[in-house]
């Protein structure tokens, strides 16, 4: 019988692999920015955020704050690696968003499992706000390895759990993977040809985004599937991105947090969808890793918050292992 035998929960924001000295850039696209939510999901102007934005705010915006920061992300994104080195799964679910990279508005479905045998890395494909950061996810034009017969399987036993879930094998000519999943390929598992599981959720785009309850949901049917998988495999599952996000809400991220360490199902299955917006949607990964690690001890491996303008803009960075 397989098993998932360690969980694990990365940010993958470009922010993380540009150094300080770049964090305006990243600052300054955030003025122009449509992505910025209230936490009743309102949207907001960047000048409408900067009205609210507490004081407080201005003491994080220093260069050793941020260089402080910047170092605490890169040791924790060590760490997930060096466990990752350790264990050696015989495959990796990769739960990941598409930010319109792949999948695009002529079909947007709330979850898809990728099954072909290899899926293609194509920096060229990259939207322009990770050219900064590229580097970390992959410069070279690079096929990796699916774990195809998992996948299909996960397709089949989520089918017969009620889950209508999308299915593909191949991307389109010239296009390559999502930015969520090419950053697991190349920081956490270093190029290593670990054949994987992509899990592409529609983490961002309204009106199909699946329920934080649906997500948990999904994480435990994934562990079911596994579990009932006839292989002696050992499985390991990712969540890629978050955790709060462009507007950077602590109180938010510190709740989800400790409700994944707790065990508290009622917390992570009660989050309504207006305040998972934007990159905060990402989350929404991190619930279905939960639901998948119930067996496991969740540990918090470092979470950084990198505000990046007076207006509070920024990534709440979160690094955590089941195991």
């Amino acid at each position: 019988m397989a098993r998932i035998v360690l969980g694990l929960g990365t940010s993958h924001s470009p922010q993380l692999s540009t150094p300080p000295e770049v964090w305006p850039v990243h600052a300054e696209r955030d003025t122009q920015s449509t992505d910025l939510f209230a936490s009743d999901g309102t949207p907001l102007t960047y000048d409408q955020l900067l009205k609210t934005a507490p004081p407080s705010i201005q003491a994080e915006l220093t260069p050793e704050k941020w260089h402080a920061r910047f170092q605490a992300c890169q040791r924790a994104i060590a760490k997930e690696a060096e466990i990752v080195e350790r264990v050696i799964p015989d495959a990796l679910i990769i739960v990941g968003d598409d930010q319109q990279e792949v999948i695009k508005d002529d079909n947007m479905p709330a979850m898809l499992i990728y099954w072909g045998k290899t899926i293609p890395h194509v920096p060229a494909s990259l939207i322009p706000a990770l050219h900064s950061a590229r580097w970390a996810y992959g410069e070279e034009e690079k096929d990796y390895p699916v774990a195809s017969d998992l996948s299909r399987h996960l397709i089949e036993s989520l089918m017969d759990r009620r889950f209508d879930v999308a299915q593909s094998r191949f991307i389109r000519q010239g296009q390559g993977m999502g930015h969520a999943f090419s950053f697991v390929y190349r920081r956490i598992l270093n190029n290593r040809p670990i054949p994987t599981v992509p899990i592409m959720l529609n983490t961002y785009y309204p009106p199909n985004q699946p329920s934080a309850e649906r997500c948990y949901e999904l994480g435990k049917a994934l562990r079911q599937a596994v579990d009932a998988w006839n292989s002696d495999a050992r499985v390991a599952i990712i969540a890629s991105g978050g955790l709060s996000h462009f507007v950077l809400d602590e109180e938010l991220d510190k709740k989800i947090i400790t409700a994944m360490k707790n065990r508290d199902t009622e917390q992570l299955t009660s989050i309504p969808n207006e305040r998972l917006m934007s990159g905060t949607s990402e989350i929404r990964n991190w619930i279905v890793t939960a639901g998948a690690t119930e067996h496991l001890e969740m540990k918090l491996i470092d979470y950084a918050p990198c505000y990046r303008s007076a207006a509070g803009t920024g990534v709440g960075m979160g690094f955590a292992a089941w195991s």
